[in-house]
């Protein structure tokens, strides 16, 4: 029996999207899990896991906060003793593969995503990589989610082989079955997305309140944490009528299965959109931007309608095309959807990755 340590940044990603594989190993190997303390941990710890709180600022910049998290895990590997660790997200990625690399313990990481620490030119880039470059260089393997995440890291010299492309986390298809088409006469857009300027919210609440105004059949929703910046402004387009605001939801799909469309006018580094996984899977149409993460997603006019990024006038005019297709058309795009995940980001492909790299 091995021993098996993951380090995550959170519960809530850990279990939406990893569950499946987790289930795989705790089968026949101890499987240890690193990460701060959340609603899920139990959900985690029936499953087989032994849980291990640890503290992580996800989004802090503080050197000496991050070298205390590196001496944790160093700690941590040299106590728990694993055979082989995972890793998923920038810190536990990086401080994780350090540690692993230090003990001399065999370690698969997986880049979810570039972030705006990588996106960005600059010093915290500069930084930032040669970190990576630090703690890849003697990775089992890396995963990446997409092709231009790779070809980055390839032309930054941060990995130059032992690396694999993975259809982001994939999606698991029963947990998110094909949903009928609503036939209803008014057409729901659905946006799901921590909301910040990068996810494309300025873009969405823009387009909503043209739309409204031109189409009053037409409704534009929203799920997801607001970050403060938004708060006053949704709530008055709730109030106007313009935008239903639903908060944060555990449970997404009775959304999707109400929407006619999701709309994810991110621009935001994704690795690979879970919010588009998700919603092609129950069936639906979907527009989104032309960035990596997004655009694999999307057979341009069969499944979907591709935007550019940061270009309301782009959204408008999708979202007009997407309101003058008769309600056959649409249905025929979201069986397009749910045929291309099937093909392609079905959840088992990555499972099945991650047991060969594993064993």
């Amino acid at each position: 029996m091995a021993k098996i340590l993951i380090l995550a940044n959170n519960d809530v990603g850990l279990y939406k999207f990893r569950k499946e594989l987790i289930k795989e190993l705790v089968i026949n190997n101890d499987v240890y899990i690193s990460l701060p303390y959340g609603d899920l941990v139990p959900e985690l710890k029936k499953m087989g896991c032994k849980y291990i709180d640890t503290t992580i600022n996800r989004r802090g910049t503080n050197p000496l906060t991050d070298l205390k998290l590196l001496i944790t895990y160093i700690k941590l590997v040299k106590k728990c003793k694993p055979d082989i660790i995972l890793t998923y997200t920038i810190k536990p990625n990086i401080y994780g593969g350090i540690a692993s690399r230090i003990n001399g313990v065999s370690y698969v990481a997986n880049i979810t995503g570039l972030g705006s620490a990588v996106e960005n030119n600059g010093w915290l880039q500069k930084i930032t990589l040669f970190l990576y470059r630090i703690s890849l260089k003697k990775a089992k393997c890396v995963f990446f989610q997409n092709n231009e995440n790779k070809d980055l890291f390839v032309k930054k010299n941060v990995v130059s082989n032992r690396f694999k492309i993975i259809p982001g986390s994939g999606v698991n298809l029963d947990d998110y079955p094909y949903m009928e088409y609503p036939t209803n006469e008014k057409v729901h857009f659905l946006f799901v997305a921590r909301i910040m300027k990068e996810k494309g919210i300025e873009e969405y609440l823009n387009a909503a309140k043209h739309i409204k105004s031109k189409y009053d059949f037409t409704e534009f929703h929203i799920l997801g944490y607001c970050e403060e910046a938004y708060k006053d402004r949704l709530e008055d387009m709730h109030k106007k009528g313009i935008i239903n605001y639903h908060g944060m939801q555990k449970d997404v799909k009775p959304f999707y299965k109400k929407a006619h469309c999701i709309i994810h006018p991110t621009f935001y580094p994704e690795g690979m959109s879970n919010v588009l996984l998700e919603a092609s899977a129950c069936g639906r149409p979907i527009i989104t931007t032309n960035r990596s993460g997004c655009k694999e997603i999307v057979d341009h006019g069969r499944n979907g309608l591709i935007i550019d990024p940061c270009n309301t006038s782009d959204l408008l005019r999708k979202i007009e095309k997407f309101i003058q297709l008769d309600n056959k058309t649409k249905l025929q795009m979201g069986l397009q959807s749910r045929r291309i995940v099937e093909k392609k980001f079905d959840r088992q492909i990555v499972v099945h990755k991650y047991l060969e790299e594993i064993y």
